[in-house]
């Protein structure tokens, strides 16, 4: 995988002057807010927004003019946007505009593709997740990634939880134990399972192997929790209890959350993200998104009469 070096320097405030580009609609030099999904569609570039509210926040992972290539496609289109600290970030769009590939690029997911190149960068609490000397092995125990379908391993539902401190060549009991309850009593798992934690992984219910992965995913208290379209597998009951779950997490854990259910989006987030075609087109208070969308072509989006 290819990999051009940031071309751009930050400074000031958290994400302030790297985000200028990203003004109030109707600033000169910028397309009307309403033509702005439309210019995306014919193929021209159009400045994303930042809402205020955002750039307020501690970031906990800033993305920098960040673009991917497969090949000669490009999937990615400069993004640059901050995912704050200890909040819930919803990224939403159409199927195909690229939320799973940036949520995949977070956790260096798509270094071993062919024909792989990217430009510009990201940081993790200041840190370049794609700087030369980086162990990838190491920077996905910051980050706990939990996939669309349930993915346990073959394996008891205690080895699941701790298979990360396992790796880590941990082998006392007392702290095995520990950390197995507390990420299961975090996953709203425990009582569910406390008395059958040597059964397999596998045997649980499709909601309930889902927040097993959450349990494995927050075991290494990772500094941010990438969820994509975890409820997209499992039924309305499941889909209740996996959002219960981020509402009691959110604080304790910053979440990135990749969701096409825009009634999900406006549930459990503090922000909500909206991709177009590879574009970074807002990112805003959910409230705002959702019940106040200044920009016409969110809600247009937000109520589908458009993409």
């Amino acid at each position: 995988m290819a990999f051009a070096a940031p071309p751009i320097a930050f400074s000031g405030g958290p994400f302030d002057s790297a985000v200028r580009a990203s003004a109030a609609p109707g600033a000169a030099g910028q397309e009307p807010a309403a033509s702005r999904l439309a210019a995306i569609a014919a193929g021209e570039s159009a400045a994303a927004v930042i809402h205020d509210s955002v750039r307020r926040e501690e970031p906990v992972l800033e993305v920098f003019d960040f673009s991917l290539w497969y090949g000669l496609k490009q999937a990615l289109h400069g993004i640059t946007m901050p995912v704050a600290k200890g909040r819930v970030t919803a990224l939403i769009g159409p199927s195909g505009c690229g939320k799973t590939t940036l949520l995949r690029c977070v956790n260096r997911m798509n270094d071993l593709i062919d024909n792989v190149r990217i430009g510009g960068d990201m940081r993790l609490n200041g840190d370049s997740i794609f700087s030369p000397g980086v162990d990838v092995i190491e920077l996905r125990k910051r980050m706990g990634m939990v996939f669309q379908k349930p993915n346990p391993f073959p394996m008891s539902i205690f080895e699941n939880v701790v298979y990360s401190l396992r790796i880590d060549g941990e082998r006392r009991r007392s702290v095995l134990q520990e950390v197995c309850e507390r990420s299961l009593r975090g996953a709203a798992l425990w009582e569910e399972v406390k008395d059958r934690l040597h059964e397999s992984g596998l045997s649980l219910s499709g909601g309930q192997q889902q927040r097993l992965c959450i349990a494995r995913a927050i075991a290494s208290d990772p500094e941010v929790l990438l969820l994509d379209e975890p409820c997209s597998a499992l039924d309305p009951i499941a889909t209740n209890k996996i959002e219960d779950l981020i509402d009691e997490l959110s604080g304790e854990y910053s979440i990135l959350i990749v969701t096409h259910n825009m009634q999900q989006a406006s549930r459990i987030s503090d922000y909500t993200a909206l991709m177009y075609l590879g574009y970074f087109v807002k990112d805003a208070a959910t409230t705002d998104i959702f019940t106040n969308p200044l920009l016409p072509e969110t809600n247009d989006y937000v109520t589908g009469r458009f993409g």
